[in-house]
């Protein structure tokens, strides 16, 4: 026997098998159980955009005492149409954007949200019908009995509206809703993303629900703060529905005049109320559901 053959060959181990993609649809799924639960708040910050009301526990008072505690839950079918299209759409469009870019959560601030801007483009004119429906169904009780939709329900309202209004209501406030959708997307995914990975960084975070929390709270508020322009406007125009009524720069001149600049941030308090706990819900359910679709792969 050669010396050369007398020593134990050494195998290479194998490459790690690469993780498969998660369905598409858990980014949609999240966001519809998060916002079911803080639809009132949601409800409430419509509202105050939208109407005369001045402050938040006024505002939910009101509904109480006119519609009791179903009055919080108003729209529902609106919201779940809105996160079975937008929602759905942002979170395959942004996963895509980034294999597209090169990107991944380790990558710099300007790449992710530059995948965050191609995403909410998509998913910003996709989801605008049942962005429409939502905020109609929600700011509907606010209003006069005799100015109000009075639609049954978020297919009613998206029948009635093409009956009525024609097609092209259906692309109301479209622009300001994909400008406020590119915001949000640059900045509530890509700095969850980015804040996550700085967490994982140093020694007091793993990967778990303590640094999804701390990692979405930091989202939400850089989300609602960067988003508030255009989620007024967004509001005020969709609600419109005199002729005329649904231009971005007629509605800014009336508020400006009316208002002043600060217009742009009213309902900032019940918008962070509201974003924030849904981003978080959305994050800490988003990542449970992959873990269990790892579990069923049995890659946990």
């Amino acid at each position: 026997m050669s010396p050369a053959s007398s020593i134990p060959s050494i195998t290479a181990p194998p490459p790690a098998a690469k993780k498969p993609p998660y369905p598409f649809y858990l980014g949609g799924l999240a966001a519809t159980i998060a916002a079911s639960i803080t639809h009132p708040l949601d409800l409430t910050k419509v509202r105050l955009q939208a109407s005369g009301d001045k402050r938040m526990i006024e505002s939910m008072k009101k509904t109480l005492r006119t519609a009791g505690v179903r009055g919080l839950f108003d729209g529902i079918t609106g919201t779940w149409m809105r996160q079975m299209s937008y929602s759905l759409c942002r979170f395959w469009a942004y996963d895509e954007s980034k294999k597209l870019l090169g990107a991944n959560p380790q990558s710099p601030p300007w790449l992710l949200a530059g995948a965050g801007v191609m995403a909410g483009s998509i998913a910003g004119i996709v989801g605008n019908p049942g962005e429409v429906v939502m905020v109609r169904l929600q700011g509907d009780f606010a209003k006069p009995p005799e100015k109000r939709f009075n639609y049954k329900h978020c297919f009613d309202a998206l029948f009635r509206m093409v009956r009525e209004e024609g097609a092209s209501s259906l692309v109301r406030g479209v622009g300001p809703n994909v400008f406020r959708s590119v915001l949000m997307n640059s900045s509530q995914l890509a700095s969850y993303d980015f804040f996550k990975a700085e967490l994982l960084k140093t020694p007091y975070f793993d990967d778990n629900i303590a640094c999804h929390f701390t990692a979405s709270f930091a989202a939400g508020t850089v989300a609602t703060t960067v988003c508030s322009p255009a989620d007024v406007l967004k509001s005020r125009i969709m609600n419109a529905s005199g002729p005329g009524s649904s231009s971005t720069i007629g509605v800014i001149r009336a508020s400006l005049a009316s208002e002043g600049p600060m217009f742009m941030f009213k309902g900032w308090v019940p918008a962070w109320s509201r974003l924030q706990p849904t981003t978080i819900l959305i994050f800490l359910t988003l990542e449970q559901l992959k873990r269990v679709v790892d579990w069923q792969r049995g890659t946990l």
